[in-house]
């Protein structure tokens, strides 16, 4: 098949370089004169290029510092890059386009008002920050993007739609918008940034449609009315803190598509009674559970082992959570909290996670299989009784903070295998002195 001259301008329309264009003309004779057939100039011109566009009538400026021309038959102009509202009308001319156009500010907001012009574009970086006397808004099909902090403080925004146009919902979003009651969140959607709904006190439903992959951390912090809420199986992580302070939160639904739930992620989630945490979750965070008083059921499809302080889960790669206070029943059944000193690690295990035993102040001494091959960040942090323990050829790395504040600790023996030591990991540990004589441990691993 051979390319014709439409079909090769339409190719060279996504050419970068002035050369590429030259070595087309020059390479094949029967395509010149294909930079004499365009109209508009498909990339930045400078006057030697200039000249090898005779026939532009349409100039297209892609960048603020793009040389402009004016002369030959050129009568428009189409500009791309970012430009606000206030300089778009003092700028504009006669049959110009902009097809980038943002508001940006409060000053923008005083001069032009709350009614967002059909010209622009996006909403740009705290575009309505402060606004505590906007109690609704409508936002135009014309706007595909709504920037960082857009609406943060506005205190009596009560209202609010957003148009299928819109695909991300930035950082910090809605934060402090303390009288906003409900959203609808469009299909269109596909993420929630960090912090987008904080301190959103007067939240009390929102719905998040299967377009959504991924939940911001602190998204939903401080949520204080939020009473229940369902995540999409679209939803593979929730984030730290996701759900913090989250007083009213009565139930919430983990789909099977989850494998992270992030630190603090439900911290003091007063009114959280049951949960259920399907066998998909590899990774629960640290005090994901604390200070959730009237949480007295758990479901667990991976549970290995309950212990007196923490709850076990997971393979090939362990991890654990503090037992919430009130915790009554895991799996349908009365739990019988034990108190191990010693504990023995199934061979099915792979990795020691983040947090697994921290602050596990009973255990005394615990057996590492040569199945493990990794042992994660502040893994026996403040372990304060335990006294010994033998680390396994097969493991190649000990993560921050590891044995940090294992007071105890008088017997570690540390084989040629691990080849990465974390920051910390034997800060203030009973055996430090002795450590520090081994030579191939870096001496980071000592320091606060």
């Amino acid at each position: 098949m051979k390319l014709g001259y439409n079909e090769i301008m339409i190719v060279s329309m996504y050419f970068n370089d002035i050369k590429d264009f030259i070595n087309l003309e020059f390479g094949i004779k029967r395509f010149q004169g294909n930079m004499e057939r365009f109209h508009f100039n498909p990339i930045p011109l400078n006057h030697y290029s200039r000249k090898l566009f005779p026939n532009i009538e349409t100039f297209h400026i892609y960048d603020i510092n793009d040389k402009i021309f004016k002369d030959g038959k050129i009568f428009k102009k189409v500009v791309w890059y970012l430009v606000d509202y206030s300089k778009y009308l003092k700028e504009k001319e006669e049959l110009d386009i902009y097809k980038n156009i943002e508001y940006t500010n409060e000053y923008e907001i005083y001069n032009y008002g709350n009614k967002i012009p059909s010209e622009v574009k996006s909403l740009g970086y705290q575009c309505f920050k402060g606004c505590d006397r906007l109690t609704s808004i409508n936002i135009p099909t014309t706007i595909t993007k709504i920037g960082w902090n857009c609406f943060e403080g506005c205190a009596s925004l009560t209202s609010i739609n957003i148009p299928t146009t819109i695909s991300k919902l930035g950082r910090y979003c809605f934060k402090n918008c303390s009288s906003l009651k409900a959203i609808d969140i469009p299909t269109s959607i596909s993420e929630i940034g960090d912090n987008c709904f904080y301190l959103c006190y007067s939240l009390t439903s929102i719905t998040i449609p299967s377009s959504i992959s991924e939940i911001g951390d602190n998204c939903f912090y401080g949520c204080h009315s939020l009473k229940a809420i369902d995540i999409p199986s679209s939803i593979s992580e929730i984030g730290d803190n996701c759900f913090y302070l989250c007083y009213s939160l009565t139930s919430i639904t983990i789909p099977s598509s989850i494998s992270k739930i992030g630190n603090y992620c439900f911290y003091e989630c007063y009114s959280l009674k049951s949960i259920n945490i399907p066998s998909s979750v590899s990774k629960i965070g640290f005090d994901c559970f604390e200070g959730c008083r009237s949480l007295t059921s758990m479901n667990i499809d991976n549970l290995q082992f309950v212990s007196q302080e923490r709850i076990f889960m997971n393979e090939p790669v362990l991890v654990s959570i503090k037992i919430p206070y009130d915790l009554e029943i895991i799996n349908g059944k009365n739990i019988e909290k034990k108190d191990i000193n010693e504990f023995i690690i199934p061979t099915t295990i792979t990795k020691l996670d983040d947090y697994c035993f921290i602050g596990y102040s009973s255990l005394t001494t615990i057996t590492i299989p040569s199945s493990i091959n990794e042992i994660g960040n502040r893994c026996f942090e403040y372990c304060s009784s335990l006294k010994s323990i033998n680390i396994p050829s097969s493991i190649t790395s000990i993560g921050n903070y590891c044995f940090n504040e294992c007071t105890s600790l008088t017997s570690i023996n540390i084989p040629s295998s691990i080849i990465s030591f974390g920051k910390s990991c034997f800060y203030e540990c009973g055996c430090e002195e002795e450590l520090k004589r081994n030579e191939t441990i870096p001496r980071n691993c000592f320091d606060k």
